[in-house]
């Protein structure tokens, strides 16, 4: 890795000579910066970093050297679901696809040759030239997992989530606006939408349910079997 890092800043620093970008040896700092973390780094994150080490660059020259990086093919930006911009290395002929936690946001890097064949496959099964292509799966990772409560409210499930209807707290007036809806305990439901704010959700034997995040709160659900 470390000798693919020194061609790339040495690739670097020659395209943008030969472009005359400016503040090229400062630019070039970042550069070595972001080579060292082989996680998504923010821009955030980096110029916490670089400030760590003694620099006192400005956030908006980090993101616009950051940009110049994608610009020119030595970095990638993501914009996962969670909302969060992070940047990671474009290395020549690698490719890899991610796994986002919806919970922590924590994002994992993974290859599959049999995937990547599969894909091509399938693309050359429908007559279709693949330039590229990208694949993000989001759920809830170990570590998220192993401390999630086995009962929750349902006002802290995540999108994609499949539960089953344990509990309502609140006495019988939420029970009987539930069952007004046509839900019941013990029914399962998968979570449609869920970001924190307004309504929740879900979907249940086919059929649609708009909850309000206070009903939503009475209700104690845990993982359906088979889903973990």
């Amino acid at each position: 890795m470390k000798q693919i890092h020194a061609i790339e800043r040495e690739q670097f620093e020659k395209l943008f000579r030969q472009e005359a970008i400016d503040c090229l040896e400062d630019r070039l700092v970042v550069l070595d910066a972001f080579l060292l973390n082989e996680d998504h780094i923010t821009p955030e994150d980096l110029e916490a970093y670089l400030k760590m080490q003694g620099y006192s660059f400005s956030s908006e020259f980090i993101v616009e050297t950051l940009e110049l990086m994608c610009r020119f093919g030595f970095a990638q930006k993501n914009h996962f679901q969670n909302g969060v911009q992070h940047y990671e290395h474009k290395h020549l002929g690698q490719h890899h696809d991610h796994m986002v936690c919806t919970k922590c946001g924590n994002v994992v890097e993974f290859e599959s040759h049999q995937l990547e064949e599969l894909q091509r496959r399938i693309a050359r099964d429908y007559n279709f030239y693949m330039l590229q292509h990208r694949m993000e799966i989001y759920g809830i990772c170990a570590r998220c997992q192993t401390e999630r409560a086995q009962k929750m409210p349902l006002v802290l499930a995540k999108p994609g989530e499949k539960l089953v209807i344990k509990d309502l707290i609140g006495g019988n007036a939420s029970r009987v606006r539930l069952m007004s809806m046509g839900l019941r305990v013990g029914d399962k439901v998968e979570i449609l939408n869920n970001f924190g704010k307004g309504q929740v959700v879900v979907v249940a034997d086919d059929q649609r349910y708009v909850l309000g995040r206070g009903l939503a709160q009475k209700i104690i659900v845990e993982v359906a079997n088979g889903e973990k």
